[in-house]
């Protein structure tokens, strides 16, 4: 080969290798490009920081009741936890006609109505001769001639209505047999229902040794009303009986401030006693109150108390509102801008009766790319002894990132 070949070939050696390095690079750069750009483009992107937003519970309501300063008082709103309040002392006191509630109700658990008029009773010359036995004792009465019959359910008409002592004795010795049983009875129904501290030494409550607390009594009050034949009863203004004639109810505040019943007590001993019972809907909600006072002067004054103290009790019901629907507990925050709350799907709210905690926790599940509505996560709200599950949802959309801002934010796709 000339020298002149050999120089011409080494001329075109660089040009060669320049050649070669720069195809060499712009396939290196393709082989990165095809590398990077899928792998930015599909590469996994982290969820949205959240963060949860404070909860303000709703101030709470205190309970304000108005309390007579005499005798023993309890007043409860039936299925309202830990709203049982009592005033004045704790002992058993005498309890006077209240005592036929009891002996109602023993009576029944015997010889049951279930709605009907029971069976008929007629009345001996033994039955007939209480009734000068408890007019001696200054005790209300009603006419009952020998032979007189009416069934069960009337009989007890005449002993709660009007209080009537020889009926409600008769009706206890009908079904029992004697005084004794009769006491024997009561007694085991007293310890069946927990009612340790009540007595009853007979039917009528004209005796002072009939005794219960206030608290015992409100117990009495919820399970006479739980009984649909002596609800009915207490609950009646008046009724015609044969031979009695017109029963009037001796509770005069039945009808009055949505008293219900349920019946009434005066005896020199216990003074004038009701236990009563009220029902109404408060906020949408039937609610039942029930109560007793003990130890009142007359019946005038007892009456005007209790409706204080009814009226009391209602202005300690309110609605509260834990959570509106719409109320944002999350915040959602991207690196590429888009922002969305937690927000509950539905309001929560409860009739409550004086102070109620209320808590509301949410807990936010991650978020990547998600629509307007979708789950955010749960709250649970709590409103007294109630909890309830909330679903949280986006109030707005998460779009994933675009391709730009991927391509351009290496660091925060990998």
């Amino acid at each position: 080969m000339s020298r002149g070949a050999r120089g011409r070939g080494s001329a075109r050696r660089p040009h060669y290798v320049r050649r070669r390095i720069l195809t060499i690079l712009a396939l290196a750069v393709v082989v990165a490009v095809g590398v990077y750009v899928p792998a930015t483009l599909l590469a996994p992107i982290a969820p949205a920081s959240a963060t949860v937003t404070k909860f303000t519970a709703p101030a709470e309501k205190s309970l304000s009741l108005s309390f007579p300063s005499y005798g023993a008082t309890a007043v409860e709103a039936v299925g309202f936890t830990d709203s049982l309040k009592t005033s004045g002392d704790a002992k058993p006191r005498s309890i006077a006609s209240i005592s036929k509630i009891v002996t109602a109700l023993v009576v029944l658990d015997k010889k049951p109505l279930d709605g009907s008029q029971g069976p008929k009773i007629t009345f001996t010359a033994s039955d007939h001769a209480l009734y000068a036995r408890y007019l001696a004792q200054n005790g209300e009465v009603a006419d009952m001639p020998t032979g007189l019959t009416l069934t069960e359910r009337q009989t007890l008409q005449v002993a709660l209505i009007k209080s009537a002592n020889n009926y409600a004795s008769a009706l206890a010795y009908w079904a029992y047999g004697s005084n004794d049983a009769f006491v024997d009875a009561v007694s085991a129904w007293l310890k069946k229902n927990g009612l340790d501290h009540t007595r009853l030494v007979e039917p009528t409550g004209l005796s002072a040794a009939n005794q219960s607390t206030a608290t015992d009594l409100v117990k009495i009050g919820k399970l006479a009303l739980a009984n649909p034949d002596v609800a009915k009863i207490v609950s009646t203004k008046s009724v015609e009986i044969p031979t009695v004639g017109t029963v009037e109810n001796s509770n005069k505040l039945l009808g009055i401030d949505s008293v219900v019943g349920i019946k009434t007590g005066t005896l020199d001993e216990a003074g004038a006693c009701l236990l009563f019972a009220s029902r109404e809907t408060i906020e949408g909600k039937e609610v039942t109150v029930i109560g007793v006072m003990l130890g009142g002067v007359d019946h005038d004054s007892l009456d005007a108390d209790i409706q204080k103290l009814l009226a009391s009790v209602k202005s300690g019901f309110q609605t509260v509102t834990a959570v509106t629907e719409g109320t944002a507990f999350g915040t959602y925050a991207t690196e590429w801008g888009a922002n969305a709350h937690a927000v509950a799907s539905k309001t929560v709210s409860k009739l409550v009766y004086g102070k109620a905690a209320v808590r509301a926790v949410p807990s936010l599940d991650p978020v990547t790319e998600a629509s307007t509505g979708d789950r955010a996560g749960t709250l649970e709200v709590t409103i007294g002894e109630t909890t309830t599950t909330v679903p949280l949802e986006l109030d707005h959309p998460i779009p994933a990132p675009d391709a730009w801002w991927r391509l351009t934010n290496p660091s925060l796709v990998f």
